[in-house]
């Protein structure tokens, strides 16, 4: 299976590059609970890569020597974040492995383009839980983007034939509109794809993401749905929720259908 962990649940999203330590443990600890194994893990970067990212206009490409420097900085705030991840992994005793996406992932126009994702299955073959971020990577065409946690995890579900997807955010699912600024805002259960575009509210960030939202998450997990993958947005600042959703067991959150 893959799970994304959303930027939201691991940092304190209103403070610069603040780990949110206690609900990564908890979580590290869910995933233990779950024995680990066939494993692929995915986060994003919150208020670690973001703000960064956004200071530097690395959304633009490569196009000055300060968006070099902003690539850079971009890049180390995700392996910090991401040593945090593994490490409290490693804690639960959950055998956790960084994989760092710009080392062999090239996009093209933002999108992943070419990258080797055997040696990610090979790692799952031989029990390791490997743990990938959203990443500054190079980019063909505009020297380099910024990968969302979302495109990677999705991709790595198709190409490793994944049975599901998993995606932890900070609220139950997908609702009727964004349930952060309207509380008559409805939970859909089942989301047909079909049905995105009526749903044009949840695209609506509420701090500096630069991958796109709710509504960039959805259309990205279109692809693994198309691919018979069963997709599930769930709450993961709530305890046992991931637990759950990893053993396939019934949960609150959103299914994404075709």
């Amino acid at each position: 299976m893959v799970l994304k962990l959303g930027g939201s649940v691991i940092t304190v999203k209103d403070e610069l590059m603040k780990a949110d330590l206690e609900n990564i443990t908890r979580l590290a600890e869910e995933v233990a609970a779950t024995g680990s194994k066939g494993l692929v893990a995915v986060h994003g970067g919150g208020s670690f890569g973001h703000p960064i990212a956004r200071r530097y206009d690395l959304t633009e490409g490569l196009t000055s020597d300060r968006q070099v420097l902003g690539f850079a900085r971009t890049h180390r705030a995700m392996v910090g974040l991401n040593a945090l991840i593994v490490g409290a992994l490693l804690e639960a005793s959950v055998p956790a492995v960084s994989v760092t996406p710009s080392s062999f992932i090239l996009a093209e126009g933002g999108r992943i383009a070419s990258a080797d994702f055997d040696v990610v299955r090979r790692l799952v073959e031989r029990g390791l839980v490997p743990v990938l971020y959203g990443d500054a990577v190079l980019d063909r065409a505009r020297g380099c983007c910024i990968l969302s946690g979302d495109q990677l995890a999705v991709r790595l579900a198709v190409e490793l034939e994944a049975p599901r997807l998993v995606f932890g955010v900070d609220i139950d699912g997908v609702y009727t509109s964004n349930p952060k600024l309207d509380p008559g805002a409805k939970l859909i259960d089942r989301l047909s794809l079909g049905k995105l575009g009526e749903l044009v509210e949840i695209g609506g960030a509420l701090t500096t993401d630069v991958t796109g939202g709710m509504l960039g998450k959805v259309s990205e997990a279109s692809a693994a749905v198309e691919a018979g993958i069963e997709v599930l947005i769930v709450n993961a600042s709530r305890p046992g929720v991931i637990l759950k959703a990893l053993r396939g067991e019934p949960v609150t959150g959103t299914t994404l259908v075709r």
